[in-house]
């Protein structure tokens, strides 16, 4: 392989790597008229796919974060109308975290562009052969041991 195409597949993977972090920066309404950050649209992630049971501490567990932290997100989250704490029926002394009628509409939103985006890389992974998924692998295996 010659320089030149090493050098562009490189500025390709750095310029990857900037539109993802431009991505993750960016607020996006996902189909409500609140501006979620990615760390509140993950919260909901979070809560809409546990079917709405789990607690503050639960939720910090599973997203290796704080309980302060999930707390406070959870604050802008009620303030935005997204979520709501109800007492746990089977626990009075926890308080799960739904989601409102608004949270869940963000949350489908946000499944949407999930379905939407890995649907069109698993077609483009189905069409690789044997080699090139390996190779891919590899890759991907290396540049996250790089961090």
């Amino acid at each position: 392989m010659n320089e030149e195409k090493i050098h562009a597949i490189h500025q390709t993977f750095v310029e990857l790597v900037h539109l993802a972090n431009q991505m993750e920066k960016q607020p996006r309404s996902w189909g409500t008229n609140e501006q979620l950050t990615s760390p509140e649209i993950t919260l909901i992630e979070t809560v809409g796919d546990h079917n709405e049971t789990l607690n503050i501490t639960e939720i910090a567990k599973t997203l290796h974060v704080t309980k302060g932290a999930i707390s406070q997100s959870l604050k802008k989250l009620e303030s935005k109308g997204l979520t709501d704490k109800h007492k746990d029926p089977h626990n009075h002394t926890r308080c799960i975290v739904t989601l409102t009628a608004k949270g869940k509409m963000a949350y489908y939103a946000h499944k949407d562009w999930h379905e939407t985006m890995d649907g069109g890389w698993r077609e483009y992974f189905h069409g690789l052969d044997e080699e090139q998924l390996d190779f891919l692998a590899e890759f991907l295996k290396r540049t996250a041991d790089f961090y």
